[in-house]
């Protein structure tokens, strides 16, 4: 095998291991990119920032909880798909990691939605600097730049979810939608 040959093929041996890195990477940092999260006893039931604990099968203090932040964070994503955003905040205030992505890019999506941009915004920021990678942030982000008018800074949102490997995924395809559904890269 000549220089060449095997300089082209180390190059598309790393070209390759990287978009499977990157793929991984944002198929595990996107986990809860999927449509909506089903209503559970937590939306329907459950008020005030309580949980439903399916051991004592009733509503619990998520703060006074030991429900592990797993269960904390879906519960908080199904009330803030659900629309209830205050109550969604509750339920992160109990979640133990408060500087993981996904709970920053919950609190910005649930402040958001209740009318506060600007620090929605504040936490879309926070949770890629805490992960980069994290492309839900992104779309959620990109949407909020759509309503504020930065149709452009949105795009280029849509470009970075691409290029971390999430083109297939519900944040891709959430954000691409609000665009219009025309890709212009």
């Amino acid at each position: 095998m000549t220089m060449i040959n095997r300089k082209t093929a180390l190059i598309a041996l790393f070209s390759a291991v990287s978009a499977f890195t990157l793929s991984q990477t944002a198929r595990a940092a996107g986990e809860d990119t999927t449509a909506p999260p089903e209503k559970t006893k937590t939306s329907t039931e459950c008020k005030d920032g309580k949980v439903w604990d399916e051991a004592k099968k009733e509503c619990v203090d998520a703060k006074k909880s030991s429900l592990d932040d797993d269960i904390l964070f879906k519960a908080a994503r199904e009330l803030a798909y659900a629309g209830q955003y205050e109550n969604s905040l509750k339920v992160l205030d109990a979640v133990k990691d408060q500087n993981s992505a996904r709970i920053l890019n919950y609190r910005g999506y649930s402040n958001r939605k209740a009318g506060r941009m600007e620090l929605g915004m504040s936490f879309y920021r926070r949770a890629l600097q805490a992960d980069e990678n994290y492309i839900l942030a992104r779309s959620y982000m990109g949407q909020a730049l759509i309503e504020q008018g930065k149709v452009e800074e949105a795009k280029a949102q849509l470009i970075e979810i691409r290029d971390r490997g999430g083109e297939n995924s519900w944040a891709y395809r959430a954000l691409l939608e609000s665009l219009g559904g025309v890709r212009n890269y």
